[in-house]
């Protein structure tokens, strides 16, 4: 099997020098691509997502002062390690780019042997911290028991549930999934998703997790009817009034089941649409609720489907349909709707994570969460 390259996104407006330095980059081993200012290195950070970016200071429309910033205020590629490569040695040079929070400062003069020795050090320097801090997130997993996710999914008269769920590299993530049995007639399904990537949403989520199951608990206890939209307000009004949390946004679903009834009722923070496959057709069912604690009235309604025996409703957070296939093209809602047509009568969740990982040659970029709920 092929050794995965690393890739390095080389930002530098002279065409001569930027050959030449590509040149010495792939003979090291390393997938390169290229821009010749800050606007066009941005838009490949979002498309390459590389493992290190070069860039010159000096360029054209955005120079590399300015590319930087931009890069540091996405939280998805502001920790990419980051190199000005320049002609310039000057002192308040390179103290403006530390101040930059850059890992590296190569002058252009350095032999090829130079810059492939800095290059490599820095990336065997960000493997082992990486490294380092898996093993810490999972070791303080195992050690505070801490699930996100149940390992099992809950039975509930009238209804089959089954889940799926794949955190980022087998680390907990920014997913939780709640199951919460009011009473022998009604169930709450509750499926989050924190807006924080890797590793530092492994954090939010095991405290946010436990936050909000309290606030859901606290809210069913506090209400006589059972109801989404009234559950998720009095949630959104928790989050928002705590100022440790506030500044951290959600999604949320929030999907109550009556084993008596043949209507699910259903309300949504800023979340995924849920999937509704009926008769061999499927549709998605859209909330237009704001993410949970960014306002403190969230206008949340209530979406009440009808299901009919054997109808399935399907919840997800957006692992899936932001994971790209072989080809680099999202698994967007209608490629994922056509996939759920495609099941005949086998099981939803595994013939949709199989078709996912054929897609996308097992390869996930995010945590992946999704529920089916099948009327029985």
């Amino acid at each position: 099997m092929e050794e995965e390259k690393y890739k390095i996104l080389l930002v530098e407006d002279d065409k001569n020098i930027a050959r030449l330095i590509r040149y010495n980059l792939e003979k090291g081993g390393f997938e390169v691509q290229h821009g010749i200012n800050g606007a066009e290195g941005f838009e490949l950070v979002k498309s390459f997502i590389p493992d290190i970016i070069i860039s010159d200071i000096m360029m054209p429309i955005v120079d590399g002062y300015a590319f930087r910033k931009m890069l540091l205020k996405e939280k998805n590629y502001s920790s990419i390690p980051f190199v000005f490569l320049t002609a310039k040695g000057e002192e308040d040079d390179i103290l403006q780019g530390y101040d930059l929070e850059i890992q590296e400062y190569i002058i252009k003069t350095s032999s090829p042997k130079i810059i492939l020795a800095k290059i490599n050090s820095l990336l065997k320097s960000s493997a082992v911290q990486k490294a380092k801090g898996e093993t810490e997130i999972k070791k303080a997993a195992a050690t505070m028991g801490a699930k996100v996710v149940p390992e099992k999914v809950p039975e509930f008269e009238g209804f089959e549930i089954s889940q799926f769920h794949k955190p980022f590299n087998d680390i907990p993530g920014g997913d939780f999934i709640d199951y919460v049995k009011v009473n022998e007639d009604t169930m709450v399904v509750v499926v989050g998703d924190i807006m924080g990537k890797k590793w530092g949403a492994w954090y939010f989520a095991v405290a946010y997790a436990g936050y909000v199951r309290s606030a859901i608990r606290f809210a069913l206890n506090e209400t006589k009817d059972i109801i989404a939209s009234e559950i998720m307000q009095r949630v959104n009004e928790s989050v928002y009034e705590d100022e440790r949390i506030s500044e951290i946004f959600v999604t949320l679903s929030i999907v109550v089941l009556n084993r008596n009834k043949n209507v699910i009722n259903y309300c949504g923070a800023g979340d995924i649409p849920l999937f509704h496959l009926s008769e061999g057709e499927v549709s998605l069912i859209k909330s237009d609720g704001t993410l949970l604690g960014f306002q403190k009235d969230g206008k949340y309604k209530d979406i009440n489907v009808t299901l009919l025996p054997n109808d399935e409703i399907f919840i997800l957070t957006d692992g899936i349909i932001e994971s790209r296939d072989v080809r680099g093209e999202f698994i967007d809602n209608e490629r994922l709707m056509n996939i759920i047509k495609g099941k005949g009568n086998i099981n939803s969740i595994k013939f949709i994570e199989e078709s996912v990982k054929e897609l996308t040659n097992n390869v996930f970029e995010d945590d992946t969460t999704i529920i089916s709920l099948r009327k029985l």
